[in-house]
């Protein structure tokens, strides 16, 4: 079974990937978290995605197809996979329907969380997080219980992804109606998307994706 996630910057796709990970046995294939690695190894790509992702922009097409033609080929992922990040243009859905097919691959579903953008711009411009265990706190809706002291390891210092700045998501979340937005009606056509209150609680979201998988 090979699905995707979709939704803008902050939507939760990364937790609900990992909620059909456990539930379903998939592998997560998150290009955020790719590109993350592949910067804090400052390899010739990190640096590419790092001068990209500083600036709010979305990395190039022919990057990430690359990557995840690659990972698609690791035996690992034949047992079913969970698009996190990925398509995100048309360019992407049309490479995608061909790599899939000369992989011998199908695509089982889609779902796009849906979310206010107000409320999203909170969620993702006020998080941050414990420098030493990397507990996760948000300004707006979860604090230290005692100022200044992480909750779960009594550490000091905090710190911010720095593309989580205000003007960065607002950039983000303009990015994604404009190259990723467009891509829904393909979807909509294949009669394979859905979609998600995905500011509901975390549990809730999980128990609807998994209805869709089941009524399926």
């Amino acid at each position: 079974m090979n699905i995707i996630l979709l939704g803008p910057p902050g939507s939760g796709k990364g937790t609900q990937a990992s909620f059909l990970k456990e539930q379903y046995g998939l592998m997560h294939l998150s290009t955020g978290e790719m590109l993350r690695k592949e910067i804090a190894k400052e390899t010739e790509l990190g640096l590419q995605a790092k001068e990209m992702v500083d600036s709010g922009q979305f990395i190039s097409d022919e990057i990430i197809i690359n990557m995840i033609s690659q990972k698609l080929d690791e035996p690992d992922y034949r047992v079913g996979v969970i698009l996190d990040g990925f398509p995100r243009t048309v360019k992407q859905v049309t490479a995608l329907e061909d790599m899939l097919t000369d992989k011998g691959l199908s695509l089982d579903h889609v779902i796009e969380l849906q979310v206010d953008e107000s409320a999203l711009v909170k969620r993702i411009a006020g998080r941050f997080h414990c420098a030493s265990c990397n507990a996760a706190y948000n300004e707006f809706f979860k604090v230290p219980y005692e100022p200044g002291v992480c909750d779960v390891c009594g550490g000091h210092e905090f710190k911010r992804r720095p593309d989580d700045s205000v003007e960065k998501v607002k950039t983000r979340l303009r990015l994604y109606h404009e190259e990723t937005a467009p891509i829904l009606p393909y979807y909509v056509g294949k009669g394979i998307l859905k979609k998600v209150d995905g500011l509901q609680d975390m549990t809730k979201v999980s128990e609807d994706i998994r209805k869709i998988i089941e009524k399926a």
